[in-house]
């Protein structure tokens, strides 16, 4: 029976004719390489946080508070990392974080991504500010699983017209992210006055749609890119939503939907009473709130208050398998992880982003096999203890 975790054979055996993996296995250390790689402005877009970067800090931190807790002598031989998630079938519990204006870290972008994706199984969420349009990325994803983020425009009829573009292109399930209504102080943004979307970059999703096309007087061109522009600066964002506009997008999206930067236990019940199908604990990789909760900490709390009623997922300081599988013991259904991908996207394209993806996936399952464990529903508190 074959296993994500033979990715390991694969390179022993690929030592035999003296070939070794040309991104590391550690995938903690593809930061460093990718500073090394990229300008001053996209490393700091992609590694940056918000304010002195406290959130960000305390993410990582909060893994070092949980240790694994291995058991013996649980017959292991066969494992199944297989899950089902929000309606999609995946071959382990990892999911590709929704990161945005991916044209500055590799000139293919979410393209890569996505047929990165694909060849591996893993479900990519696709940003609404993305460098490729909804359309185009679906095509590279091909049968790939994917989902849906949207930033949700003050524009309704270009909310719907998003929606219905990413139906009408395979996206099952679609996330919302409630955090980023307004861009948060990022001083390493600030520090190089760079806003990617200001170029023109992350922004084909607003320029390819027919509503937006209309508002400013036709397809985007030299003539009229700076009213584009400005209609895009105008509709980014909508700090006026409520949870009563949820209703909104229920009338409007047929697929399972979740809420992305859930901290709050509440905030979480407040979802599920909405008809939601899940919620992501996040806080955006502490590029939002600095001195905000760290998202693992959040967890437990929002596990225990959604209970069976929705499903609840993660993001925000996963780099390892060992993170995604204390996670997971702590109650996400599945992890995403963001950074790491866009790493391995900078330093090899298509083949970093797979990489990554393929190391991810078998160090997970070589951890829960260590730990005593066949299959994610398995893995409970009892495996951690708090340090």
């Amino acid at each position: 029976m074959s296993s994500l975790a033979d990715f390991q054979n694969e390179i022993y055996l690929s030592g035999l004719a003296d070939v070794v993996p040309d991104l590391p296995t550690d995938l903690t250390k593809l930061e460093e390489l990718a500073e090394q790689k990229l300008s001053a402005a996209s490393y700091g877009y992609v590694a940056g946080a918000a304010g002195s970067e406290t959130t960000a800090r305390a993410n990582l931190e909060a893994f070092e508070r949980w240790r694994i807790v291995p058991r013996m002598l649980r017959d292991v031989a066969e494992r199944d990392l297989s899950v089902e998630v929000l309606g999609t079938a995946m071959p382990a519990p990892v999911v590709l974080a929704p990161v945005g204006v991916q044209s500055i870290f590799h000139p293919e972008g979410e393209l890569a991504t996505a047929r990165a994706a694909a060849s591996t199984g893993v479900t990519m969420v696709l940003s609404t500010a993305a460098s490729n349009t909804m359309e185009d990325v679906a095509e590279a994803n091909g049968s790939g699983p994917r989902w849906y983020q949207l930033y949700w425009p003050k524009d309704r009829e270009m909310a719907v017209s998003f929606l219905e573009r990413a139906k009408a292109s395979g996206y099952t399930a679609l996330v919302v992210t409630l955090d980023t209504f307004t861009l948060a102080w990022r001083p390493r943004d600030l520090d190089q006055a760079y806003l990617p979307f200001l170029r023109g970059i992350g922004v084909a999703n607003f320029y390819s749609d027919p509503v937006f096309q209309k508002a400013v007087g036709g397809p985007v061109t030299e003539a009229n890119k700076d009213a584009a522009l400005m209609h895009w600066v105008a509709n980014f964002g909508n700090p006026s939503l409520t949870w009563d506009d949820l209703a909104f997008l229920r009338e409007h999206w047929d697929g399972p939907i979740a809420l992305k930067g859930i901290q709050h236990p509440d905030d979480a019940r407040k979802a599920v009473d909405a008809g939601m199908d899940g919620v992501i604990v996040s806080n955006h990789g502490g590029r939002q709130v600095d001195g905000a909760v760290a998202s693992l900490d959040a967890l437990p709390g929002i596990v225990e208050a959604v209970g069976d009623r929705a499903e609840v997922l993660f993001d925000s300081g996963i780099r390892t398998g060992a993170d995604a599988a204390k996670a997971l013991a702590l109650g996400a259904k599945a992890v995403l992880v963001g950074r790491a991908y866009t790493y391995g996207l900078a330093l090899g394209g298509e083949a970093g982003v797979r990489h990554v993806l393929r190391c991810l996936q078998a160090e997970l399952e070589l951890t829960l096999m260590l730990a005593g464990v066949t299959r994610p529903s398995e893995l409970g508190a009892e495996f951690l203890t708090r340090v």
